[in-house]
């Protein structure tokens, strides 16, 4: 099972969209975004409607605009969240360090963002996975993640023009 993990759209519509079109084209069977869509007019690329796969999503420290934000995104939340796909238990906040141990008890994947940096290891028997920043703002690179759950390995992709 494929899942596209991103984090940290902040707005930047040109590569949020290329990230989705690349999760589409590589058909994941699900897509999650670690918080930082920033306004309501961004997340609407990923709203209900428009993304025909299940997709998860946790507020980020930027994201001020929560109603809104909750209006496009029903399933939108405070982190952490914890769910299991594929067998597998997924815990995602946007920020490592707001999670408690107990959070990470029995967790197969630690998902997050919020430092726009990329972190791809394992660590204490789980994946932790930040997959960097999809705007590209800071670093100028877009880079998103391709998590295959069978594996519990993910890859970091650059996504281009």
């Amino acid at each position: 099972m494929k899942i596209g993990v991103l984090s940290d759209t902040h707005d930047r519509l040109p590569t949020f969209r290329r990230a989705v079109a690349m999760f589409r084209h590589l058909k994941v069977d699900a897509v999650i975004h670690a918080g930082d869509f920033i306004a309501p007019f961004a997340a609407k690329v990923v709203a209900p409607e428009v993304l025909d796969i299940p997709f998860h999503c946790v507020y980020g420290n930027n994201d001020g605009e929560r109603k809104g934000l909750k209006a496009v995104l029903p399933n939108i939340q405070d982190g952490p969240l914890r769910m299991t796909i594929g067998g597998k238990t997924l815990v995602v906040h946007h920020f490592i360090d707001w999670l408690k141990p107990t959070d990470l008890a029995g967790a197969d994947v630690v998902i997050t963002g919020h430092t726009h940096e990329v972190v791809n290891e394992a660590r204490d028997g789980k994946l932790i996975l930040n997959p960097g920043e999809c705007c590209g703002w800071v670093h100028d690179r877009c880079t998103v993640a391709i998590l295959d759950l069978d594996a519990v390995k993910a890859q970091i992709v650059e996504v281009h023009e």
